[in-house]
């Protein structure tokens, strides 16, 4: 199943520092859900810019990453009205592996649906959208 592409739909992507959505899920963020360039954190239309990059590129360590997503989780819980699909971040230009990523959003609220390769790591009542 893709993420569904309506108004109250906001996919959430790995980003950088510089805003830079050239690659990957920020490509497709940019091009069909209305991320920035210049952009690198935070709600931008229907998409979310989770940065797991710093500005020159390095991938930041996951302290870095887990501050960000604990802000991502404040926000999506804020925001009950809105459905957030969470792409596997950090997982593809970034390096780190899934078991890395995915338990920082344990205690997500329940208008957050993730990518199905975090399954084996989140818990049984999580909502699944399918995989970019």
């Amino acid at each position: 199943m893709a993420i569904p592409n309506n108004k109250n739909t906001v996919m959430v992507f790995g980003s950088n520092e510089a805003g830079l959505h050239g690659a990957g899920a920020a490509r497709t963020a940019r091009e069909k859900y209305g991320a920035k360039l210049g952009f690198s954190y935070g709600h931008c239309d229907r998409s979310f810019a989770i940065p797991t990059k710093d500005e020159f590129l390095n991938t930041l360590p996951l302290e870095i990453i887990h501050a960000y997503v604990m802000g991502f989780l404040a926000y999506a819980k804020s925001k009950r009205k809105l459905t957030f699909y969470v792409t596997a971040i950090g997982t593809g230009l970034a390096g780190y592996r899934h078991q890395d990523i995915a338990p920082m959003f344990v205690d997500h609220s329940e208008n957050v649906q993730f990518d199905e390769a975090w399954r084996p790591y989140l818990p049984k009542e999580t909502t699944f959208w399918g995989t970019l």
